[in-house]
This record gives structure tokens, C-alpha cells and sequence, in this order.
């Protein structure tokens, strides 16, 4: 049974829902005392880690899509994206401000440069970002076949943003092995799709 356009409006309000919640409870969190002793880093790994989640589930939209039969599904992906841009905007913002502080934010700059998990990271942000801003309708028009040569580059974050996760946490544990095997798993589904590119 196919969805139909009602249900899938119904299906973008709870994917906003399921977005936006995780906020409320890291605040409540934050506000409670509940993090470790290093809430700084607990903040960072949180937002980090909903960032990944939302690019994977991104991801997964295309090929549930297809092998479900279910084209009004694609409807739901450009939210899925926007909400991953957010969340990897307070990934950054909380590195910036709760692990270098106000004061010292003119140390970003070369921080990005002497910690190669932090470049990966600032470069994996900055696709996201040109992605977010030209995710309109009207500049898919717009742009026309460079629109979607442009937000391939999603592909590019999807091996970027795990190893920065696996790089950062500095000791193998399962948890961004995880993630990485997520990411890689929904590049292999796009098989065919990357080998036509090298044809």
C-alpha cells in the first residue's frame, strides 16, 4: 500500500517531532545536571551524534523509497537534511563556545588547521551547508542538472562526518564504528548509481 499525500504530511510532522525533541531534552539535561563531569564534551558527542543520525536517516529515505515503492516518501528528505544542517550547527556552535569559549574563539582558525578531525568536520559542515541553502524549490529549478551534481556532495559527508566521529572520540569503541557501518552500507545501496559516474 502506497502513502498517500496526507499521510506523508502526517509523516513530516512526526520527523519534525522526532527532530526537534532531542533539543528539549538536552536542554532539560544540561539544565538538570545530568551530563558527566565534562558536560562540555557530553554536548559536543550529543548534537555530533543526532547530526549523524539525521544524515543517515537522509540517506536511508532514497532507498526506502525505491525498494518500497513509495515516491511520495522522497518528500520527506529535504526536512531530514535542513534538520541534520541544524544539528551540525550546534555540534560546531557547542565546540566553539563551550570548548574554546567566547573569549577565545580566534583559536578556531587554527584549530580547524593543527587537528585534521576538526578539518574534516568544518569541511563536512561547510557541504552541509551549501546544501541547506540551496535546497529550495526554487533553485532546484534554478540551477537545473548542477543542482543535483551539487548535492551529491551529501555522498562526501557521509564519509567525512564518520571518520571525524571515529577520529575525535581518539579510542575504538562501538558506537561511531556503528555509525561508520551505517554510512558505508547506504553508499553500497547506490552501487549502480556510482558506477554509472565512472562510466
Amino acid at each position: 500500500m502506497r502513502l498517500t499525500a496526507k499521510q506523508v504530511v502526517w509523516l513530516k510532522g512526526g520527523l519534525h517531532l522526532a527532530a526537534f525533541l532531542p533539543f528539549l531534552w538536552l536542554f532539560y539535561a544540561a539544565s538538570q545536571g545530568l551530563f558527566s563531569a565534562d558536560p562540555a564534551k557530553d554536548i559536543q558527542h550529543f548534537t555530533g551524534r543526532m547530526a549523524l543520525k539525521l544524515l543517515l536517516a537522509t540517506l536511508l529515505i532514497t532507498p526506502l523509497a525505491r525498494y518500497g515503492k513509495q515516491p511520495l516518501l522522497m518528500r520527506t528528505r529535504r526536512l531530514l537534511g535542513l534538520w541534520c544542517f541544524a544539528w551540525a550547527t550546534l555540534h560546531l556552535t557547542s565546540y566553539a563556545m563551550l570548548e574554546l569559549g567566547i573569549s577565545n574563539l580566534a583559536l578556531l582558525g587554527q584549530e580547524l588547521v593543527t587537528r585534521p578531525y576538526l578539518t574534516l568536520g568544518i569541511v563536512s559542515w561547510l557541504i552541509l551547508l551549501a546544501l541547506a541553502a540551496t535546497s529550495t524549490q526554487f533553485l532546484q529549478r534554478k540551477l537545473g542538472a548542477r543542482w543535483q551534481k551539487l548535492h551529491n556532495f551529501v555522498y562526501l559527508v557521509a564519509i567525512l562526518a564518520p571518520i571525524h566521529y571515529l577520529w575525535s572520540v581518539k579510542v575504538l569503541s562501538p558506537q561511531p564504528l556503528l555509525y561508520a557501518l551505517g554510512a558505508f552500507i547506504l553508499l553500497a545501496l547506490r552501487y549502480k548509481k556510482f558506477r554509472q559516474w565512472q562510466g
